[in-house]
């Protein structure tokens, strides 16, 4: 399932990286986050619980940056695992823009394999729609936090 768009903020390139470079930002941004743990710069994981109709799918998800030239470009990998689903990702951000306006293109191919992946394309689409919107919500408004009090942990 490949998924793209582009999502503008009000905020200079160097404030959207540094929300989208730091795994404890981006966790944050996850809808279903029950805990985080960084290994370092580079891997981190999260167990997460994501909504599928009736309850909702427990997973732990590893993830691993891939690559990056900051402050435009970055690429990572997750890996998750659950009852009755296995999860593969990889997903880019290209950052552009110049003074106060930065535009994020992004592209994610997600592969959910098992009892869970079976579901079809049809079923899962809106659910993965639905989880990026939400992602993306998160990032605007830690990118305004991250403009306007300019407290970075």
């Amino acid at each position: 399932m490949k998924l793209e768009g582009t999502k503008e903020f009000d905020a200079p390139r160097e404030v959207v990286w540094s929300v989208i470079n730091d795994p404890e930002k981006m966790a944050k941004t996850m809808p279903g986050i029950e805990s985080f743990e960084i290994a370092d710069d580079r891997h981190w994981s999260a167990k997460v619980k994501v909504p599928l109709g009736l309850g909702g799918l427990k997973m732990s998800i590893s993830f691993e940056k891939l690559e990056e030239r900051p402050p435009e470009f970055a690429s990572l990998s997750a890996k998750g695992t659950g009852v009755g689903a296995l999860m593969n990702m990889q997903t880019a951000f290209t950052l552009s823009g110049e003074g106060e306006k930065t535009s994020m293109a992004w592209e994610a191919d997600v592969k959910i394999a098992g009892p869970v992946g079976s579901m079809g394309q049809r079923v899962l689409q809106p659910i993965v729609n639905q989880q990026v919107g939400h992602v993306l919500a998160a990032v605007a408004e830690h990118v305004q936090q991250a403009k306007g009090g300019g407290a970075t942990s």
